[in-house]
């Protein structure tokens, strides 16, 4: 009997010293990752001392470019047709000093600004040349793609807010109905159609240096839309 109870007290005593030893562990692993999270923790803070205050300095006078057009030149802004250059000059806009162009438009008659860092944005009136092949591509047959119009009119549109006569040209000859009244036609194709050929036809008289009355026959009788004779 009494060799059992020794047993007993050994295996006592083993299992205790295994659950300390397996605590310590535990508190060494836990005691470290505090230590490297506190570590990692100090080299990410910036002291005081060298912390820069952000400064914001305000724009008094805008960038300007070399003015490539001069006044009273006629120019195509992409967005609103053949306009001309009434002024070049210092503009304040929202406290800040913008050298600007003062352009007039006589179809909308309204005068705009544009700022002379942007004078990519316009273009010079088209050439001779440039006005015969546009109305050799008026002659021409219309190419209509074969797609639903809400998409025909967003190429349309795009084509006339480009500027390029090209493009309007090809936007008056396929929407052009001529003098046929059988054919029906939507309310914004008839607005695309007008838009793109008042454009074309303001340039075609400065160009041509002829009245607007003259101007829009020779583009009527182009395009076939002739009055008949009563």
């Amino acid at each position: 009997m009494p060799k059992k109870k020794i047993k007993k007290k050994k295996v006592k005593k083993y299992k205790k010293k295994k659950l300390k030893k397996k605590v310590y562990r535990k508190k060494v692993t836990a005691s470290h990752i505090k230590k490297n999270n506190l570590e990692k923790e100090n080299i990410l803070r910036i002291p005081k001392n060298y912390e820069q205050k952000i400064e914001i300095v305000k724009i008094k006078k805008q960038a300007t470019e070399k003015r490539i057009y001069k006044m009273k030149d006629y120019i195509v802004y992409p967005k609103h047709g053949v306009g001309q250059i009434l002024s070049a000059g210092s503009k304040i806009i929202g406290g800040i000093e913008v050298q600007c162009y003062e352009i007039k438009f006589e179809k909308d008659k309204a005068v705009g600004l544009l700022p002379i860092n942007k004078q990519s944005h316009l273009r010079h009136l088209s050439s001779i040349n440039q006005i015969n092949k546009a109305i050799s591509i008026l002659k021409g047959k219309p190419k209509i793609k074969r797609t639903m119009w809400s998409r025909r009119a967003q190429e349309y549109e795009q084509k006339i807010v480009s500027g390029k006569i090209y493009d309007l040209a090809e936007v008056v000859r396929d929407l052009n109905k001529g003098n046929d009244i059988l054919v029906d036609q939507s309310y914004s194709e008839r607005q695309l159609f007008e838009k793109a050929y008042d454009r074309i036809l303001n340039e075609f008289q400065i160009v041509l240096e002829i009245s607007h009355e003259l101007t829009q026959k020779k583009l009527d009788k182009v395009l076939k839309r002739e009055q008949p004779a009563e």
